[in-house]
């Protein structure tokens, strides 16, 4: 038998929330979009989807946004150290739980994204910079990989 907690709840209250919101969107675009659904094209997907991986990254992953995900952490006290640790239950631990995966957030910040895109041009600066710079960072890391993996076959060929 499945035990029902409260932390099963707020996931819910969230996933209800995010259908809203989903919603609430689709109408919106439904009257106003500048872009409708039927007329994007390959290239608005890619847009749409480096915009989307490039926040997925700064939210998840990167530094400059860590003060945001620390705002759902608790601080405990482990001997000299202070530890971030995910509250127990409740609304923080759903979002410390949200900003912690990619494929949550992904979810979250495709919608976002996608909203954004279709609703107005002003956006289009936006998402094309952020297209951009998910290139970029993912030449980069690409660029990480070559360069380890060539430093490791050194260190191979040379007996280290």
């Amino acid at each position: 038998m499945i035990r029902i907690t409260d932390q099963y709840v707020w996931n819910v209250v969230f996933s209800i929330f995010f259908v809203i919101l989903v919603v609430m969107g689709t109408i919106i675009l439904d009257t106003e979009a500048r872009i409708p659904f039927a007329e994007l094209v390959l290239a608005d997907y890619v847009l749409i989807t480096l915009a989307t991986w490039r926040l997925i990254r700064l939210f998840v992953y990167d530094a400059i946004t860590k003060f945001l995900r620390e705002q759902f952490y608790d601080v405990t006290k482990v001997g000299k150290e202070l530890v971030l640790e995910k509250p127990a239950r409740g609304p923080r631990r759903t979002l410390a739980d949200l900003f912690s995966c990619p494929w949550c957030l992904g979810v979250w910040l495709a919608a976002l994204v996608t909203f954004l895109y279709m609703i107005s041009d002003v956006t289009m600066f936006l998402i094309v910079f952020l297209a951009l710079s998910g290139i970029a960072t993912y030449l980069q890391l690409l660029a990480n990989l070559t360069g380890h993996g060539a430093e490791r076959l050194k260190n191979l060929n040379e007996g280290r």
